[in-house]
């Protein structure tokens, strides 16, 4: 089968589908990324760099439209370039986040698309206007409904839709729905999973183990759409309950998504000139190797996920994978994986002194929970296994070939 990926991001959500696919006999994988990507044996990277900047003095509004649409014009040069020497795919995948997908079916009009929808832009009913510390105006509501237009453009021109969760799914145009499929790409279940014996020495020199009271927070980056204000809020209330809890907060100090932080700092810097500096008992590890990352994990006697109603962190189910018990935000996406006080245990977003108090519990009564912790790990296998996520995304890619 020779199947083509476009992500702007080599290789983002398609890492393990990409190493199942290599491995199978007589495969051939390109996948078209921009420039700077790392490589992966087996597949045949095309890079491509978009032509030039959005101009400036562009609506508002459609910024990320005419980005998206450069980057549609790179690929599918990129795209065209293959076919003259002789490359045509059985099947396509992309992400249209980026615009990339526009004018793939152009291209190769009989190939088959799959589009990757993580997730459909709306002015109501999720990410915009959540938070009402960060009140969005009008502007934001029509902004997010034009933000939405390449996503509609792709998922139109796909043969398939595949989403990662019922609720990411739920996001997109009730038209649409009846050809979106939900196939998680899954974590590693075998790799993060328990370990009683693990331990960890910070730079400070202090070394913990799965006897300390040790708080954990992972994110991307530290910013409000996962909750970092509220998590920082409620550290006062927590460490002042238990003196003797350690917190370790992963995660680096840009921007993923949504604003920046006040006066051009960082959110980490502004929230702790908010609250006046913490205890040295609180240490922010910033973007570690995967392997530190998931020791932190394994270590964490209660792990604290929020986020707003937007994409679930592959951070969540990792945790629960590795057997933490997870405090997660009462949100629409958490509790979707996690009930509470079956599987992990939910708290409101915005209530930073019930994040502690509900925290705090956790680390006196470790016996008391941890049987949610083995609930969190039996969900993750059960349901989020990457060889099954596999398995699922390359039935269709195999379906959507052959026919």
């Amino acid at each position: 089968m020779r199947s083509l990926f476009v992500h702007q991001n080599f290789p983002a959500q398609f890492r393990h589908v990409l190493r199942s696919l290599v491995a199978r006999p007589g495969a051939q994988t390109v996948f078209v990324t921009q420039t700077g990507k790392p490589s992966m044996p087996g597949v045949t990277k095309v890079e491509y760099t978009p032509h030039r900047k959005v101009a400036k003095g562009i609506h508002a509004y459609l910024g990320s439209t005419e980005a998206a649409v450069i980057n549609a014009q790179g690929v599918a040069r990129a795209a065209l370039a293959l076919k003259g020497k002789g490359f045509v795919p059985d099947v396509m995948v992309g992400h249209p986040g980026w615009g990339e997908t526009l004018f793939l079916k152009d291209v190769f009009p009989d190939a088959p698309l799959i589009s990757y929808c993580e997730f459909y832009y709306r002015g109501r009913g999720s990410d915009v206007g959540f938070d009402p510390e960060f009140s969005d105006s009008f502007d934001a509501v029509c902004r997010a409904r034009v933000r939405a237009a390449p996503h509609l453009a792709a998922l139109e021109a796909a043969d398939l839709g595949v989403a990662p969760t019922q609720w990411q799914k739920s996001q997109f145009p009730s038209a649409y729905l009846d050809r979106i499929d939900v196939i998680h790409e899954g974590v590693d279940t075998d790799l993060v999973r328990p370990a009683p014996d693990v331990s960890i020495t910070l730079s400070n020199g202090t070394r913990l183990t799965r006897a300390d009271e040790v708080v954990t927070y992972v994110a991307r980056n530290l910013e409000p759409y996962r909750g970092f204000h509220s998590f920082m809020r409620a550290l006062p209330h927590l460490l002042e309950a238990r003196p003797e809890a350690q917190v370790l907060i992963v995660g680096g100090d840009e921007v993923s998504y949504g604003r920046s932080a006040p006066e051009g700092g960082t959110w980490r810097q502004h929230m702790l000139a908010e609250l006046g500096g913490l205890p040295d008992r609180v240490h922010f590890l910033g973007k570690l190797p995967y392997a530190q990352y998931v020791a932190v994990l394994q270590l964490s006697r209660v792990h604290v996920y929020l986020t707003y109603p937007f994409v679930l962190s592959w951070s969540a189910i990792e945790a629960m994978s590795a057997g933490c018990v997870v405090l997660g935000s009462d949100t629409a996406p958490v509790r979707e994986v996690i009930e509470d006080g079956r599987n992990g245990l939910l708290v409101d977003f915005f209530d930073a002194r019930a994040i502690a108090a509900r925290a705090a519990e956790v680390l006196a009564n470790p016996a008391k929970f941890a049987s949610l912790g083995g609930a969190a790990r039996q969900t993750a296998v059960e349901g989020f296994r990457v060889a099954d996520g596999c398995s699922r995304w390359i039935a269709h890619m195999e379906r959507l070939a052959r026919r």
